[in-house]
This record gives structure tokens, sequence and C-alpha cells, in this order.
């Protein structure tokens, strides 16, 4: 059997807010039916910086158009992709997104479903900690500024 090669990714998503209230909420995306909740991400296109695609990525995967307001820092992991018989490593970039627009349902047919969720309630509904990370990241640098 071929050694499995190794494949670089970069990625780009990130944590689009709104106030609500006295509290804030941010959209999750519902990936793998619906069985895993995360942030919304996908693959920088060539020629794109990863704040466009950022911004790019967001308003396919929930409906959403956001103001990018900072960077919340990157994360990376590694996966098996094994129709291709690859390792990956996958770099994303992360950044927060205040809201301007755009309906919640209309997300693109790769995501099961996106919400809103109150910040606390999302810190709990994701699937990975590094998702996890990211929020708590995002929910320092909301609160600093609100």
């Amino acid at each position: 059997m071929k050694p499995a090669s190794i494949k670089h990714l970069h990625s780009a998503g990130g944590v689009i807010f709104k106030k609500e209230g006295d509290t804030f909420e941010v959209a999750l995306i519902a990936m793998k039916n619906k069985t895993v909740w995360t942030l919304p991400k996908g693959i920088i296109d060539k020629g794109e910086q990863p704040e466009e695609s950022a911004v790019r990525e967001i308003k396919e995967e929930t409906g959403l158009t956001g103001k990018i307001i900072d960077a919340l820092g990157d994360k990376s992991y590694w996966f098996y992709l094994k129709a291709e018989n690859a390792k990956c490593r996958k770099t994303v970039s992360y950044f927060l997104l205040q809201y301007v627009d755009g309906n919640i349902g209309d997300y693109c047919r790769e995501v099961d479903e996106a919400k809103w969720f109150v910040l606390d309630e999302a810190l709990k509904q994701v699937s990975y900690k590094s998702d996890r990370e990211i929020l708590e990241k995002a929910k320092e640098k909301i609160w600093a500024r609100y």
C-alpha cells in the first residue's frame, strides 16, 4: 500500500454575532445529519484574502452578512481523506463579525441547519474543543466592546 500523501489546507470562517436585548447571539451551523454543531468556515479560494473568505463562507453557510471587527486567531488540526489516501493539516483563520443583514434560513445545501444561539448556549452546543476556544475568545472581545 502506498504511503499517504500530506496536504495542507487553509480555511477561514468565524463568529458572527448580534445583540439581542441584554445578551448576545451567535450563529452556528449543523453538519453530518445535525450531529455536529460548528462555526461556519470554508476553503480560501485562490486570490482571496482570509478576511474575504470568512465573510463569503459565513454568508454561504448561514445566509448572514457581517462586518469584520477583529481577528480571533488560527486553529490547526489533522484529518485523513480516505478517497485521496492523504493526511491533511487544515489551518482555519477565524474572525469576529458583527451581523449586518441576512436571513439565517438562507444557508447553502452543504449545511443541515443554521441557527442563532445565545452565546453561553453556543459554548455548550458546539461539538469541537477548538470551536469552544474560539467562542470563548469571541465572548471576551464582545463583552470588552459592549
